[in-house]
């Protein structure tokens, strides 16, 4: 029988004693490693991410004690000579390329080496070796060039794993998927302490939360000994993008969220935000135009995929005014309505409506992170909605439907995390006006295991459908979406485990629909 991807994976990682670069067991380098006595220096894995048509970046970090304390992961002040090489094959006797990168400390001995020069839309391995120590194996695949026919396209998206919340079951299945990459809409740590939610759950690092860059260095280092997470990113290249817990829950621009009352102060918010924004970037495949400064970090940016879709990655945070009504689940906020108010700033606005117009893509992809549809939460005469998502600022979710629509896009999908909830649902122009034509179709994926459990449905999605006439489905059990696409058919499968608090969930497909080209609404599959 064929290997599995992860059987794979782990016959690559049980063949990488080979030597690498063809050096000696004992390190040349530069900077060279110490002497790693026993201890994994890539406990945290590796990864690949944002794929274009000849590379991808490429990411590992060295903490041969992940957990010490300090957020240093066990190393030293020096600079470390890390080692990479790219190849067709997994045993790396087709070897491609080969270079080095310098971890430091200032970056918490991390490396992001950008690979260039590779065959679009074309499967490869690679591995990082430091000293003696070499990592286990990765896959990544670039992206088709631009324009290229491109018959098909399969990928998954992901949001919300609180690690206390359970385990990364979702993860362990997603890993065997035929997948072309992942996309991660947001929090993908929790600033929060530790909460118990898992069976014989073990904590390993300090329940407070985090608030500067030793604690979410920390936080990070949590979530990725999660073994299910680190087979995910070896699997596949990811593109990954925040929320508000990589920062403080319901953060806007410079205003904090509902985190510790301290850090409401602006310079201090400031601070933490810098924080974690590095802790943000040490720890994912991003690029260096991604790498922060200070307080201020571009997160914003699109991918093409040959002639088939182009995904536009949006950063709701970063940018928008803050909340309207404090944030508040209200029928009363005027202040949502205000043509002044925006959810993403004027320049990155405008980036995204230029992008309508230059993109001959089949599908025009949205990666987003809060509700975009109106989501009443009253089946009476009152329109009740929450203000931090896109229902707090109306007039820039109007701009930016209306111009899908006026500018001839002509398939535009919006993929959303943020919700723990499974959701379809059409998207109108312009929801003051009952006969606003659908311009869109928005698939909200649940959470890999925040909020725990879940169930199938519940009082609140009763209370939503009752409410929402173009909301099509719900459902409240964890897991992530899987979507494949053609030039004909977007196809969304719901994949869900019926439990997240102990180890072993099965997954199944809980619901399919399918947006037709050129026919805006989803329909059940």
């Amino acid at each position: 029988m064929p290997l599995s991807r992860r059987q794979l994976l782990q016959a690559g990682i049980a063949g990488s004693a080979a030597v690498l670069v063809g050096t000696s067991a004992v390190s040349s380098a530069r900077f060279p490693a110490p002497r790693w006595r026993g201890e994994d220096p890539f406990g945290l894995g590796v990864a690949s991410g944002d794929p274009t048509l000849d590379g991808v970046v490429l990411w590992t970090r060295l903490a041969p004690d992940p957990l010490a304390p300090g957020g240093r992961g066990g190393m030293g002040w020096d600079p470390v000579t890390v080692e990479y090489e790219v190849a067709h094959d997994e045993s790396f006797r087709k070897v491609v390329t080969r270079g080095t990168a310098v971890a430091t400390r200032e970056l918490a001995h991390s490396v992001h080496p950008e690979i260039h020069g590779l065959e679009p839309a074309r499967w490869y391995f690679y591995r990082f070796r430091a000293g003696s120590a070499i990592s286990p194996v990765g896959r990544t695949r670039t992206a088709p060039a631009p324009g290229q026919p491109t018959p098909r396209m399969r990928f998954a998206f992901a949001s919300c794993q609180s690690w206390s919340s359970g385990f990364y079951t979702a993860y362990e299945h997603m890993s065997e998927e035929d997948l072309d990459l992942v996309v991660h809409l947001g929090d993908y740590i929790y600033e929060r302490g530790w909460r118990r939610g898992r069976e014989g759950m073990s904590m390993g690092v300090d329940r407070g939360e985090a608030v500067d860059l030793p604690s979410y260095r920390l936080h990070y280092a949590q979530y990725k000994a999660e073994q299910p997470l680190r087979d995910a990113h070896a699997a596949f290249p990811w593109i990954v993008t925040m929320d508000d817990h990589e920062v403080d829950n319901n953060w806007a621009a410079d205003s904090p969220g509902l985190g510790l009352d301290i850090y409401r102060i602006p310079a201090l918010f400031r601070r933490r935000r810098a924080a974690a924004f590095q802790a943000l970037y040490e720890h994912q495949p991003l690029r260096l135009t991604q790498r922060p400064a200070g307080p201020g970090m571009r997160l914003h940016r699109r991918y093409r995929f040959g002639d088939l879709a182009q995904i536009t990655m949006l950063d709701t945070r970063q940018y928008r005014d803050r909340q309207a009504c404090g944030g508040d689940v209200t029928a009363h906020c005027v202040d949502r309505l205000d043509t002044d108010r925006t959810m993403l700033g004027a320049q990155q606005r405008n980036w995204l409506l230029d992008g309508f117009t230059g993109s001959p893509a089949r599908w025009q992809i949205i990666g987003n992170q809060v509700a975009m549809g109106q989501t009443d939460n009253d089946p009476g005469p009152d329109t009740v909605v929450s203000s931090d998502s896109w229902d707090g600022y109306v007039a820039d979710r109007n701009t930016v439907l209306g111009a899908a629509a006026d500018r001839g896009v002509r398939n535009l999908v919006v993929i959303t995390g943020d919700r723990h909830q499974n959701i379809v649902a059409d998207l109108r122009r312009d929801y003051a006006d009952p006969e606003s034509p659908v311009v869109a179709s928005e698939f909200s994926g649940t959470s890999i295991t925040s909020a725990g459990d879940g169930a199938d449905i519940n009082d609140t999605g009763r209370r939503l459908l009752a409410a929402n006439p173009d909301m099509k489905f719900f459902n409240a059990q964890r897991g992530y979406v899987l979507v494949d696409l053609n030039h004909h058919l977007w196809r969304n499968d719901f994949r869900v485990v019926p439990y997240i608090r102990r180890p072993g969930a099965p997954i199944h497909t809980r619901a399919s629909f399918v947006v037709q080209d050129q026919r805006p609404s989803a329909i059940e599959a």
